[in-house]
């Protein structure tokens, strides 16, 4: 049951007040939560923070932590004196409702109030939602007209939805007559996979946004020329659909620590990042800002580097991978169910998973903290490991027990984290030039980030790949569709696996959103429930308190 501390909470007037941001820039959404507006990083005028980025080890049942280390560093950061704020996604509530139950954090570093941040929150996401869905109908509305050029069998636009259900990723339209438009295969994918979604998270400014939603690439011509989106002219009814969901939404942890929530896009799926605004405005309002990439390193970290940085002008100064003993002693062949009971051996088997990361994160040059999320059930032993395999790489390593103790169980981390961050910053460096061919930084993010043997570009992904060459796309960057349960493109592989090939099946253009998406494996762009959802241990008793919501 989520704890209700709702009405513990400081009114977010008071919240802001701690980043000097005025009233003047906030729209309430009640009393603890905010819309803030563009303007207000520009009116402050201060120098940027430093940026920290957190990501992770391939995640495992056993559970990483990712947010709850992101909201306990920015809580430790506050407990030394710093001022500190976070930036960071909102749940999609396909996976609240699916695996999750929840994506706020836990125990003594969360966000609140997480009940209303893990569903509806202040409806962006029904907002991206609707204006993607808009340009769906307006399309289906020229074909029924007969009103545009756009071929049916080659309309790449699908509807989304935030919920998983496997049932709608293939599905017939306009069926029943004429008078119900021209019948097509299509499909939905969930809200957060929504080229909208990788818009309104990339876009600087509502000038930007609307620039980016007339790039957007929905079909073809029988001729196999491009339709954009700007052409079905409903592009502005979009923009003003996203009129409000552009602007942040200010939160804070259960210890009041500012926390800027905006945006939501799979990392597996997607580019994984919050907002840019999101993140700028937190820069600009803090000396700390925390944020994070989805899922581990080899995905959300090197698209936050070399998608979200290098389109947003971003540099982060220090990078935080999270690792947990449990999540260790998985990649080291135990059960989940054997994951408390201790084993050090295990976990020096499982350190494979965390040097591959580790590897990663260096070829990016920026400093390297490990931040060991700290479970009841962990040995001094089994955290030794971790820790002399850490001074033996020269990287720093602090065990942090956010979950029980919030920012004091991360003070030690959060040390680690300023002495880190202090060093001389260093240019952006990205893992490949756009003006590569799309096959070889294909191949090179395979190489460097998931260590693979090679890669397969089917028939199909390559056809594209040239047709984005001819429509003048070929020097987009890349954004891999990946699972996020393997460095391969194989969910069963855990570890570090060696000599896989990593097979790309599909790629989308994402004009608007600016990248091409290479698509691997068997992923989904729309999730399935599991046989046991967890929509069906959550309920509201009669005082409309929501339970079994973690």
């Amino acid at each position: 049951m989520a704890r209700n501390v709702e009405h513990g909470l400081r009114p977010i007037a008071e919240v802001a007040r701690d980043l000097d941001l005025s009233e003047s820039f906030l729209e309430p959404y009640g009393r603890d939560k905010a819309k803030v507006r563009l303007e207000a990083t520009d009116a402050l005028g201060r120098k940027p923070g430093k940026l920290i980025l957190v990501s992770a080890i391939t995640p495992t049942p056993a559970g990483e932590g990712k947010t709850t280390t992101s909201i306990g560093l920015a809580q430790g950061l506050r407990r030394i004196g710093k001022r500190a704020a976070l930036a960071l996604r909102q749940p999609s509530m396909g996976p609240v409702f699916g695996r999750k139950g929840g994506a706020t954090g836990g125990g003594a570093s969360k966000l609140e109030p997480s009940n209303t941040i893990n569903l509806q929150f202040t409806g962006d996401f029904h907002a991206i939602t609707a204006a993607h869905n808009l340009l769906a109908a307006a399309i289906d509305n020229r074909l029924h007209f007969r009103d545009t050029d756009l071929d049916p069998t080659r309309v790449m636009w699908k509807r989304v939805l935030d919920m998983n259900d496997r049932a709608l990723r293939h599905i017939l339209v306009g069926l029943g007559g004429r008078s119900q438009g021209i019948p097509r295969e299509s499909g939905f994918d969930i809200t957060a996979a929504s080229e909208v979604m990788a818009i309104l998270c990339l876009a600087d400014s509502r000038q930007d946004l609307r620039a980016r939603l007339d790039r957007i690439l929905v079909g073809f011509t029988k001729a196999n020329e491009p339709v954009l989106a700007k052409q079905l002219k409903v592009v502005g009814s979009m923009a003003a659909i996203l009129n409000e969901a552009i602007q942040p939404n200010l939160v804070q942890s259960t210890e009041s620590v500012p926390a800027f929530v905006h945006g939501g896009p799979f990392a597996n799926i997607a580019h994984g990042c919050n907002s840019v605004v999101a993140t700028k405005m937190a820069l600009g309002l803090a000396d700390y800002a925390v944020t994070e990439a989805g899922f581990a390193f080899d995905l959300g970290g090197e698209k936050f580097f070399d998608l979200k940085c290098r389109s947003a002008g971003l540099n982060p100064a220090a990078v935080v991978i999270v690792a947990t003993i449990r999540a260790l002693k998985m990649h080291g062949g135990v059960a989940l169910s054997s994951t408390s009971e201790p084993d050090p051996a295990a976990v020096e088997r499982g350190l494979v998973n965390l040097a591959a990361h580790l590897d990663s994160a260096a070829f990016f040059g920026k400093p390297i903290v490990v931040a060991i999320n700290q479970f009841g059930t962990d040995t001094p032993e089994e955290l030794g490991v971790v820790h002399e395999y850490c001074h033996d790489r020269g990287v720093g390593c602090a065990t942090a027990n956010v979950f029980g103790q919030g920012g004091a169980g991360a003070v030690e981390l959060a040390e680690k984290v300023v002495e880190a961050a202090a060093a001389p910053e260093a240019p952006l460096k990205t893992l490949y030039e756009l003006d590569w061919p799309a096959e070889k930084k294909i191949e090179e993010i395979a190489r460097v980030m998931y260590g693979a043997a090679g890669v397969s570009i089917q028939q199909e992904a390559e056809s594209k790949l040239k047709k984005a060459r001819r429509l003048g796309y070929g020097d987009l960057p890349i954004c891999m569709a990946k699972t996020q349960d393997s460095l391969s493109d194989n969910p069963k592989l855990r570890g570090r696996p060696k000599g896989f090939t990593v097979h790309v099946r599909d790629v989308e253009i994402a004009a608007g959103a600016g990248f091409l998406v290479a698509l691997t494996g068997e992923l989904m762009r729309m999730p399935g429930l599991p046989e046991r959802p967890a929509a069906e241990r959550i309920d509201v008793d009669a005082e409309g308190r929501i339970t079994g919501l973690s």
